[in-house]
């Protein structure tokens, strides 16, 4: 039998919005969590010195690698072997490594409820059977290490992000060291989805191989390092999976993109450059909350990181997929539906992406609220 995949609604939002473009209507994409900004400027002029004088091929980076295990201990305290890190062409990629390598098909793996759309429809691809966590405002809508004791019987592996897609909020230190301990006690393979790391607008979010040493990390340059398109990513494995992983690796996807590499290891000494871009996106978040009231939108959790807002708009409409083509037909905002996130109570949330410039946002604001108001009336 077929697995059988649901669609990714954002990318139907998208693909609409852009012919709305073509048309010449103004659009203000809001519905995808990528940076509107470009890679740092020393990894372009790296890239472009590569294209100039390197004929490439398939290869993995060892510089890269040891500079990601320098990152792990200078932001985390963790010592990490360089031959623990695959690099892998996105965190997609690795996301498949990561569960392909851990599980045979048919085992169960915990998400949180709302979560990241390809969670669920990965499992599924791959023949695991996804356990939906519900998690509401009441939990910031984060899963928790009481959630996971309470399943029963304990499901097999966890797929964990903080900060989460498509809220932004962060879990303490505390509870991920609960959680941690949970998972230890009851068998619970822990894969730790860290693709927002570096986008924090409090404390930093705190790596999963602080608290459990044998949980896989998904990495990617695509948030912070803004290369979404370079198609770069990491995992992190303990020592007993690197055989499988890199196996999986080299048969499935062979290496990432040497032009990639080149850029994404000079991207790392561009600190200045790309928390600036966080700066930004603190402005824009902000600017978002001081209008949530007048868009009467009052259950949301504010983004610990990320750039995301994740907003209840049940007292308008019990369908977010129409409301979201509804709301772009007639503002030009594109935005995402809260059924990509949540099929169960997906269909009264949506969620916006403030990754765009400061005057983007503040254009969408001026066009969302008289527009969310006329809703509010009928």
């Amino acid at each position: 039998m077929i697995a059988s995949i649901a669609p990714f609604h954002a990318i139907a939002i998208s693909r609409e919005a852009h012919a709305l473009a073509a048309q010449g209507r103004s659009i203000l994409h809001m519905e995808f969590g990528q940076p509107s900004t470009g890679a740092p400027a020393a990894a372009i002029a790296m890239a472009h010195h590569v294209l100039d004088t390197d004929p490439m091929g398939y290869w993995e980076s060892p510089a890269l690698k040891e500079r990601i295990a320098q990152h792990y201990q200078d932001r985390h305290g963790v010592s990490v072997d360089p031959e623990r890190i695959l690099l892998t062409c996105g965190a997609s990629p690795g996301l498949v490594l990561a569960l392909t390598s851990l599980f045979a098909p048919g085992a169960r793996v915990a998400t949180a409820r709302p979560g990241y759309v390809a969670y669920r429809n990965t499992l599924k691809a791959l023949y695991l059977e996804p356990i939906e966590i519900a998690c509401g405002s009441t939990e910031r809508y984060q899963i928790s290490a009481d959630a996971l004791a309470a399943i029963d019987p304990a499901p097999d592996g966890l797929i964990l992000a903080s900060p989460a897609n498509p809220t932004g909020t962060i879990i303490p230190a505390a509870e991920l060291e609960r959680i941690a301990q949970v998972c230890g006690a009851r068998g619970i393979r822990i894969i730790s989805d860290e693709i927002y790391h570096g986008l924090s607008f409090g404390d930093p979010a705190r790596s999963m191989l602080e608290f459990a040493p044998d949980a896989v990390i998904v990495n990617s340059f695509s948030k912070y390092f803004s290369m979404a398109g370079w198609r770069l990513g990491w995992i992190v494995v303990p020592d007993a999976l690197i055989d499988a992983a890199r196996a999986r690796m080299g048969n499935l996807f062979l290496t990432p993109p040497v032009l990639a590499q080149q850029a994404g290891l000079k991207a790392f000494d561009c600190t200045d450059e790309l928390d600036g871009h966080v700066d930004t996106y603190r402005r824009n978040r902000q600017l978002l909350l001081d209008a949530l009231p007048a868009l009467g939108l009052a259950t949301i959790a504010p983004p610990d990181g990320a750039f995301y807002i994740y907003a209840d708009i049940g007292h308008l409409t019990d369908d977010s997929l129409g409301f979201c083509q509804k709301l772009l037909r007639e503002t030009g905002v594109a935005t995402a539906p809260g059924i990509d996130f949540d099929p169960v109570d997906g269909h009264r949330f949506m969620r916006f992406s403030f990754a765009v410039s400061t005057d983007r946002v503040e254009d969408a604001i001026a066009r969302l609220i008289p527009w969310f108001q006329a809703q509010a009336k009928r």
